[in-house]
């Protein structure tokens, strides 16, 4: 699946993770807005792995041109 097909469902809540990643990558998420010390957070992406703890994520072109794409279930 393309990252634009997928994005809705990221959108949404669901998490996903390209096929093509040859690592410890689970999943990204996205974080909706939020608030901090009383200031508003703009939503941000976070990666999963699977030895870290959840880090801030900002898709690639490669990413975002890739068809591999799929849901986490």
């Amino acid at each position: 699946m393309t990252f634009e097909k997928i994005l809705p469902s990221i959108k949404n809540g669901e998490k996903a993770v390209r096929t093509g990643w040859e690592g410890t990558e689970l999943f990204v998420i996205l974080q909706q807005e939020g608030k901090f010390e009383g200031d508003v957070l703009n939503p941000y992406f976070l990666i999963k792995t699977e030895d870290e703890a959840y880090s801030m994520w900002s898709p690639t072109d490669c990413d975002i041109l890739a068809d591999d794409w799929e849901l986490v279930k």
